[in-house]
């Protein structure tokens, strides 16, 4: 066991204090991380999403300089309508928290459920499409390895974000530079030497436009460029990964935000549109086992003169390795994202609570291993075809899109009469609406029957199994909330005879293992006294208050923490000195509640030999196969370990429904 401790702690990093101050300082992010590790996602979106609408235009070219204005202006639409979003929940959540907060839990269950496919969907198309481009260099034999390449990826990635946001975007950090300065100056120097076309590129598109109108109407033409313009959609995936960060960046953190999505929007804008400039400029065209990334490029570097084959290949290669490290980085954002994600579901019961649970490195771990393990089924499922990915991704991006939009539209309306400039945010929120609705209507028309239907079952399988979990919540916790207010107030006042009782060591004693809820605690209390009458001489009670995602929010989290956890615990040992039983407590706070008790229990009964532990046990009437993943088995497991150890610890059932 030590041994394998050595090797765990050798892989994700020394453990992290949650009570010190400075650490939060440590894990924080600058601007600049943040638009590495959270806008990489969208950054690497330019390796697909670009191709995928300019192929939709068929042999109409000339539009694409349509296309490229309509994408850059999309992104910036997108990018201020999140804004908002940071401003208004500066404590992160995004599309989950708005849609929660502003139209109802219902559509912030949809918002969330939509955004966890997403996220799995992020990683899987990320890793897919950086391993295409990295094959792109690759003979045609080797693709019957791409699929393997990408499962030992996606291990490789779960792994790093076990060691924590900063770290894993530490690591990445050099792959995102290279991809910006090596793709910013292809841009450039394609478009540039173009320079004596680009004076004819408007009226070629206007006259490709007109000419189409007039031999097949205006609305074909409008109905190609929405069609194209839609299947691009995965273009501006990544955008709303800020506003569920925003927890996660450096104090001040909504003008961090903001700034970091002025980084993410307008290096994507410049990359997407360029990209799509490039294709037109160029004449790109499909090759087989090559992305069209790789063609436009290929081309452009053909053009420099480099003067040997050897250092025309070493570009390029450079140039799609970087694009597939890219897209690995792009793949962060499901990692970092998605257990966010999963972890505001989980305070308000929609998905088990373990995904609120933190690591020793202060990293929702459970959530990375859902992300690690549904992008690897996907994958296989799809058997990494890019194509098919993109079209399963776009539907849900943009179905949260438009439920965060039209959140912002019902917020600003109601809010109408508070300022005077509710009227700009509103048709700005309006105008993302009316944008982000379209392409979602037109992706799941147009893909439904080539893979769409599979996103909206899946989506809606996640639904239905939420609202299993949170009926068995409620009802849960609507039986403890009884019991707990039978016990509710502040503790019961002793003289000061009662108050001197002193413990013996030498005497029995009854160590009571408490939580949150007072009535499950003073259930196991007056059952140790029913069962053992005047047995017990003394009595410690033993608390560990977990710092989960939900209480290390905040040092304002943290202290409430403690005054709930020492108010309850001064309440149980009040009520054993005022029927002449010498009580005290001991208190400890950290992530893993079960190694924390076991210290706590260890050293009490070390000290204090005549013990024996006691906690309650929830036992359920209608038990299913959810309901020990979705209840805390941490006393179970504390006396499995005291047991080992020849330690006696007794479980006291308590019915809760």
């Amino acid at each position: 066991m030590a041994a394998h401790n050595k090797v765990w702690r050798l892989l994700v990093g020394a453990p992290l204090d949650p009570l010190d101050p400075r650490t939060r300082h440590a894990i924080a992010v600058t601007p600049l991380l943040a638009w590495v590790g959270l806008g990489a996602d969208g950054l690497s979106s330019s390796c697909y999403g670009p191709e995928e609408a300019f192929l939709a235009l068929g042999q109409h070219h000339a539009l694409a300089l349509f296309l490229a204005l309509a994408t850059a202006l999309t992104v910036f639409i997108i990018a201020l309508g999140y804004n908002q979003v940071i401003e208004l929940f500066p404590t992160g959540g995004g599309g989950y928290r708005v849609a929660t907060a502003l139209l109802g839990p219902r559509p912030g269950l949809v918002s969330g459920a939509a955004l966890l496919v997403d996220y799995v969907l992020t990683v899987a198309t990320s890793l897919a499409s950086g391993v295409d481009a990295f094959f792109s260099l690759l003979p045609v034999g080797a693709q019957s390895i791409k699929l393997v390449t990408e499962l030992i990826l996606i291990v490789l990635m779960t792994g790093l974000n076990f060691r924590g946001m900063r770290e894993s975007i530490l690591v990445l950090l050099p792959i995102f530079i290279g991809f910006v300065v090596l793709h910013a100056g292809l841009i450039v120097y394609g478009v540039v030497v173009h320079g004596s076309h680009l004076a004819s590129i408007v009226p070629d598109a206007v006259g490709e436009a007109h000419g189409m109108a007039h031999a097949l109407g205006p609305l074909v033409v409008v109905a190609l460029l929405m069609r194209a313009f839609s299947l691009g959609g995965g273009t501006y995936t990544g955008l709303e990964a800020v506003s569920n960060n925003v927890n996660m960046l450096a104090e001040p953190r909504v003008p961090n935000g903001k700034l970091t999505m002025t980084y993410m929007a307008s290096s994507l804008a410049f990359t997407a549109g360029g990209i799509i400039l490039l294709y037109m400029l160029w004449h790109a065209k499909p090759v087989e086992g090559e992305t069209l990334n790789a063609v436009v490029f290929g081309s452009v570097i053909d053009h420099l003169g480099l003067g040997s084959s050897f250092a025309r290949h070493a570009l390029l290669a450079a140039v799609l390795a970087f694009e597939a490290g890219l897209l690995l980085v792009g793949a962060q954002t499901g990692f970092l994202d998605g257990p966010a994600v999963l972890s505001n579901m989980a305070v308000d019961s929609w998905v088990p609570r373990h995904f609120r649970d933190l690591s020793t490195r202060l990293v929702r771990q459970n959530g990375i291993i859902v992300m690690g393990v549904a992008s690897l089924v996907i994958l296989l499922w799809t058997h990494g075809d890019v194509s098919v990915l993109v079209v399963l991704y776009s539907i849900n991006v943009f179905l949260t899109f438009s439920l965060s939009l039209l959140g912002m539209c019902t917020y600003w309306w109601q809010h109408r009469r508070d300022g005077q400039h509710w009227l700009k945010h509103f048709l700005l929120s309006a105008l993302g609406l009316s944008v982000t609705a379209t392409v979602l209507v037109i992706t799941l028309v147009e893909k439904f029957t080539e893979g769409g239907w599979l996103t909206v079952l899946v989506t809606s399988a996640v639904v239905a199994l939420c609202f299993f979990i949170k009926r068995h919540y409620s009802d849960t916790r609507a039986q403890l909330a009884r019991e707990d207010a039978l016990f509710a107030g502040q503790a019961p006042e002793v003289d000061a005879q009662q108050a001197a009782l002193a413990l013996d060591p030498a005497q029995p004693t009854a160590i009571l293992l408490v939580g949150k809820h007072r009535g499950a605690s003073m259930h196991a209390l007056l059952w140790v006294n029913r069962l053992f009458p005047g047995h017990f001489k003394n009595v410690i009670f033993l608390a560990v208050g977990e710092v989960d995602a939900q209480s290390y929010e905040g040092a304002e989290h943290l202290e409430r923490l403690k005054h709930t956890m020492i108010s309850s615990l001064e309440y149980y040992m009040a009520h054993c000195r005022r029927h002449g039983i010498a009580a005290d407590y001991r208190v400890a706070f950290g992530t893993h509640p079960v190694l924390e008790f076991m210290n706590l229990a260890e050293k009490t009964m070390d000290e204090y030999p005549n013990s024996v532990c006691f906690a309650s046990k929830l036992i359920f009437r209608r038990v299913s196969f959810l309901t020990a993943w979705l209840h805390n088995q941490t006393p179970v497991e504390i006396q499995s370990r005291l047991h080992l150890q020849g330690k006696q610890m007794v479980l006291l059932p308590m019915n809760v429904g």
